[in-house]
């Protein structure tokens, strides 16, 4: 072990908490994460942490500590990244977020081709519709649809996409075409929702004669999964709210209907999120640049 991986270990310790989801994101046992972080103190003669069964903290020993391991990574981290610049052969690992519906339909698709391209550059994909947090979780880029909450961060706009109310034919043949967006709100049809834990209460932007407008949909499901929305659409459960290029082969098969075709949904924007630090690394900017083309082909 390397005093680079010991410093790697605690700065990851530090920042998840624990010494379990430190080993996870790195991907070595508990029990060597365990054992970095005592070399570490062993070496700088410090206790870095207080443990207890249940919990973990830095001490002040700790918190000195880790300001000034951060500062050692991200020089370490800019002059790889130089260098592979300068040798034109980027190199090392990516870890990647998507949702899950652009994750499996617009990222997954094009990760072999960048990796045929740029060979040295492993990939890490995480696919979830949960909000995540870049630093805490070890990201280097996120995608995502919607407007992100943490501006301190860069953002590069890749679309905007079109965005389609639908149902099932038997839904509709069940309970009618609805005809005024009010009919999602009354009780007279079902909403589909998307939500996780923490979320505002969702609602529907809608165009309407008036303008957009917003409308608190009321529904019986509600699930942190967009592909499950679609699966209980598909199942004539209720009305969905979707992005066209998620649905677009069940609008095209059939199997879903396009309903309240005047009130449109405004479209969500598709973008990418990155620190200032890692879009410097040529391996993150070529990444990003290799998907935004793609994906911006693929929603034209």
């Amino acid at each position: 072990m390397s005093y680079l991986d010991n410093i790697r270990t605690f700065v990851r310790v530090y920042e998840l908490g624990s010494m379990s989801a430190a080993a996870r994101d790195q991907r070595i046992s508990a029990a060597v994460a365990s054992s970095r972080i005592s070399q570490l103190e062993e070496y700088l003669g410090v206790r870095l942490f207080m443990r207890t069964t249940r919990q973990l903290n830095a001490t002040e020993q700790g918190q000195i500590f880790y300001s000034g391991a951060c500062k050692i990574l991200e020089t370490i981290d800019e002059a790889e990244a130089a260098v592979s610049s300068v040798t034109q052969s980027p190199r090392g690992t990516l870890y990647v977020a998507a949702p899950l519906g652009v994750g499996r339909r617009l990222i997954a698709p094009h990760i072999p081709s960048f990796k045929k391209a740029y060979p040295l550059v492993d990939l890490r994909l995480r696919l979830s519709d949960r909000k995540l947090d870049l630093t805490a979780e070890g990201l280097d880029v996120a995608f995502f649809l919607g407007l992100p909450e943490d501006s301190t961060l860069r953002i590069r706009k890749i679309a905007d996409c079109p965005r389609i109310l639908c149902a099932s034919p038997a839904y509709i043949q069940e309970r009618g075409m609805p005809t005024q967006p009010e009919d999602l709100i009354n009780g007279t049809h079902d909403a589909l929702n998307l939500r996780y834990p923490g979320a505002p209460e969702f609602q529907w932007q809608l165009q309407t004669q008036d303008g957009t407008k917003k409308f608190a949909v009321k529904g019986p499901f509600e699930t942190d999964d967009g592909d499950v929305l679609t699966n209980w659409a598909l199942d004539g459960q209720g009305i969905v709210l979707k992005p066209v290029f998620e649905v677009a082969e069940h609008l095209k098969s059939g199997s879903l209907v396009p309903v309240l075709t005047d009130n449109l949904p405004i479209p969500i924007q598709m973008a990418c999120l990155y620190t200032h630090r890692r879009h410097q690394d040529p391996k993150t900017r070529l990444f990003i640049d290799h998907m935004v083309e793609r994906i911006q082909q693929e929603l034209v």
